[in-house]
């Protein structure tokens, strides 16, 4: 469904439906989805030139415009990228997409068990937790129930990094559009196997608990360091996910 909010070529019938149903409650759906993907390569960007060459992407998805490695790659040639997904057409579509990039590869995995994705094969080749490492969390925990302990998570990719290590973050938000954000929950729960959990900012910025902000911070996602030519809406709560970057030990 977030490839065909992006335009994109690989999406069924079922997930553009869904996407009508979606675009019914917020027209802003479709300029959502484009502004979380413009912040992700804004933050991958940003990481490179902050040292950092190696990716673990959680949750990616079935492969789109923009991916991780093809930013990371661009900007620094042999960064190194693990995708990390429980979706078997994703899993699939991103094995054959990457099958000639020998920097870049795909875990079958649910991020619900860290310490299956940290034990792969594919991370043990690909990353060295004694240099920096950014873990890419991008509209991912939203999809994960207070009950699953987002932050239990969060922390135990956290513990494997090392001083210097990065979180990149986007999550839903209920703060300032509430019934917006439980108008698509209960859609979503109708039409998905994992519920949406929006969340505050406060909640949202605990997540980040032993990382440091980068400025601007915690902000809604078209306000993170956004490129010159950019749209800035003029009520940015239209956009109803945060997004924010963190170093640990920083």
């Amino acid at each position: 469904m977030y490839d065909a909010m992006m335009g994109g070529q690989h999406n069924f019938a079922i997930d553009r439906e869904a996407l009508a149903a979606f675009t019914a409650i917020d027209p802003q759906v479709r300029t959502l989805a484009r502004a979380n993907r413009a912040f992700l390569g804004r933050a991958v960007r940003f990481l490179v030139d902050s040292g950092v060459r190696q990716f673990i992407d959680l949750g990616s998805g079935i492969p789109t415009q923009g991916n991780v490695h093809e930013v990371a790659q661009a900007a620094s040639p042999g960064a190194r990228v693990v995708y990390v997904d429980n979706d078997p057409v994703a899993v699939a579509h991103s094995a054959s997409l990457l099958a000639d990039n020998p920097d870049a590869d795909i875990v079958d995995a649910d991020i619900r068990r860290p310490a299956d994705i940290l034990g792969s094969p594919q991370v043990r080749k690909l990353i060295d937790f004694d240099r920096p490492v950014a873990v890419l969390m991008i509209t991912i925990l939203h999809f994960i129930s207070p009950e699953e302990n987002p932050a239990g998570i969060v922390t135990a990719f956290r513990d494997a990094l090392p001083d210097g290590g990065w979180l990149a973050l986007t999550h839903a938000t209920n703060q300032d559009r509430p019934n917006t954000a439980d108008a698509v929950g209960r859609l979503y729960r109708s039409r998905a196997t994992s519920p949406v959990t929006a969340r505050s900012h406060d909640e949202i910025l605990g997540l980040f608990d032993g990382f440091e902000l980068v400025d601007p911070g915690l902000v809604y996602v078209p306000l993170w360091r956004p490129d010159p030519d950019d749209h800035i809406p003029d009520n940015p709560s239209e956009y109803w996910v945060y997004a924010g970057v963190g170093r640990k030990g920083a």
